[in-house]
C-alpha cells in the first residue's frame, strides 16, 4: 500500500509545519497530512496535483503539476487548473538565511555533518560514480560497488577509472551505445514525465546506473545530488554578480539561488530512481550537511580558481587528492549523452536549423 506521507513520521512533520523549522532534522518528507498536502523545503520527497488528486511521481497522474516545495495546501482548495496556481498554496517553510561563519569553522562543521550523514548510507551501497569529489565523497562512505556511465572515450568514464585505482575500489562501466540510449530515453520520459533534451540527457546516465544496480541485486543507489548547489560547484555561482545566468549580486546570494532550484531536479531525479528499482541515498541532502553549507562564508565556496573549497577540504581526509581537486563536468556532457543525442537526432533527419531538434527527436522516440 502507497503510504500517505512519505520521508517522515507524521507527528514529526506536524511539529516542524507548527513551529515553521524547516530543517528538523526529518530530512525530506511529502504526501498528505490530516487533510493537507506538504512538501519540505527542498522537495526532497516530490509530490505531483492533478485537481485534487496526487501522487508521488508524474506518471501516475494525466496532468500533473509539481507540488512546490516548502508549502502546504488544503486539497479543498486546489481548484483543478493545470498548472498549480500559486495561491492555491501556502508556504510553510522558507530557506534559512544564517550568519556565515569562519572558513576553518565553517570546513570543521561541513566535516562533522558529512561524518553523521555517513552513518545513514548502507555499508554495502551502491554510488553513481563519476570520478570527481562528489562521488568520490559519497563512495568513502560505504564499501559498495561504484557504478559509472557513458560513452567509450567519454571524459566520465576516464574519471572514473582514474579515481578508483587512487581509491582502490571496483567499478562497474556501463558503456552506452546508440542502441541503448534510444531505448533509455522513452523510459525516462515515462519516469520523470520530461522531453527537454536537458533533463533528458542528465537522467541517462543516473536512470541507467540504477537500471544495473537494481539489476544486480541493490535496492538503493547512492548520489551526489546537491553538492554543487550547496557548495558552489556551479560557474555561475562563481562570476555572481557578473554572470546573467543568475540575479544574486553575491556568491553567498547565488549558491541560495541555486539551492532553491533543488526541488524541480529532485522532482525529476527521485522519481526516476525509484522508476529503476532502487531507492535513492543523498548525503548530502541530510539537513545537518544542508545546514552547515548554509553558514558557509564566500572564501570556503569560492577562492582563487577553486570550487567548492570547503567540501574539497571536508573531503581530504578520507578522499584521494587526485580525487578531491578533480575539476568535473556537467554528467549530460561528461558522459557524451547531450552530444550522442544530438548526432542521433541529426541522423534522423532533425536537423539543428529546426527549431528545438533534439527535443522533437526524443518526443519521436516516445511517441
Amino acid at each position: 500500500m502507497t503510504p500517505e506521507l512519505r520521508g517522515g513520521d507524521p507527528v514529526a512533520v506536524e511539529r516542524a509545519l507548527r513551529s515553521g523549522e524547516s530543517l528538523s532534522g526529518i530530512d525530506g518528507f511529502a504526501g498528505r497530512l490530516d487533510d493537507r498536502l506538504v512538501r519540505d523545503l527542498l522537495g526532497r520527497e516530490p509530490l505531483f496535483v492533478d485537481g485534487d488528486d496526487w501522487a508521488f511521481a508524474p506518471g501516475e497522474l494525466d496532468d500533473p503539476s509539481p507540488f512546490p516545495a516548502g508549502h502546504a495546501a488544503d486539497r479543498a482548495t486546489l481548484d483543478g487548473a493545470a498548472p498549480l496556481a500559486e495561491a492555491e498554496t501556502e508556504r510553510v517553510l522558507s530557506l534559512p538565511d544564517p550568519e556565515p561563519v569562519g572558513r576553518g569553522d565553517g570546513v570543521d562543521r561541513v566535516g562533522s555533518a558529512l561524518a553523521e550523514a555517513e552513518s545513514d548510507v548502507p555499508d554495502d551501497c551502491p554510488v553513481a560514480f563519476s570520478g570527481g569529489v562528489d562521488s568520490g565523497t559519497v563512495a568513502a562512505m560505504t564499501g559498495g560497488p561504484l557504478y559509472a556511465v557513458g560513452f567509450p572515450g567519454s571524459h566520465d568514464l576516464e574519471a572514473a577509472r582514474e579515481a578508483v585505482e587512487a581509491m582502490d575500489r571496483r567499478l562497474h562501466v556501463v558503456e552506452l551505445t546508440h542502441d541503448r540510449l534510444r531505448e533509455a530515453v522513452p523510459r525516462v520520459v515515462a519516469a520523470t514525465g520530461r522531453t527537454n533534451p536537458m533533463d533528458v540527457s542528465i537522467a541517462v546516465p543516473l536512470y541507467v546506473a540504477a537500471e544495473r544496480a537494481a539489476a544486480d541485486g541493490h535496492d538503493r543507489l547512492a548520489v551526489g545530488q546537491g553538492a554543487d548547489e550547496l557548495f558552489g560547484g556551479y560557474e555561475k555561482v562563481a562570476t555572481a554578480p557578473t554572470d546573467p545566468r543568475v540575479s544574486a549580486g553575491t556568491v553567498r546570494e547565488a549558491t541560495r539561488e541555486v539551492v532553491r532550484g533543488l526541488p524541480d531536479q529532485l522532482a525529476r531525479d527521485v522519481p526516476l530512481l525509484r522508476a529503476a528499482g532502487v531507492e535513492p541515498v543523498a548525503p548530502f541532502l541530510r539537513d545537518k550537511v544542508i545546514e552547515a553549507a548554509l553558514r558557509l562564508p564566500t572564501g570556503a565556496l569560492v577562492a582563487d580558481d577553486q570550487r567548492k573549497v570547503a567540501l574539497r577540504a571536508a573531503a581530504r581526509p578520507f578522499v584521494p587528492a587526485s580525487v578531491v581537486e578533480r575539476e568535473k563536468k556537467a554528467v549530460q556532457y561528461g558522459s557524451y549523452v547531450a552530444r550522442e543525442l544530438d548526432r542521433m537526432a541529426r541522423q534522423e533527419g532533425f536537423k539543428r536549423r529546426m527549431d528545438n531538434h533534439v527535443g522533437q527527436y526524443v518526443r519521436s522516440l516516445v511517441e
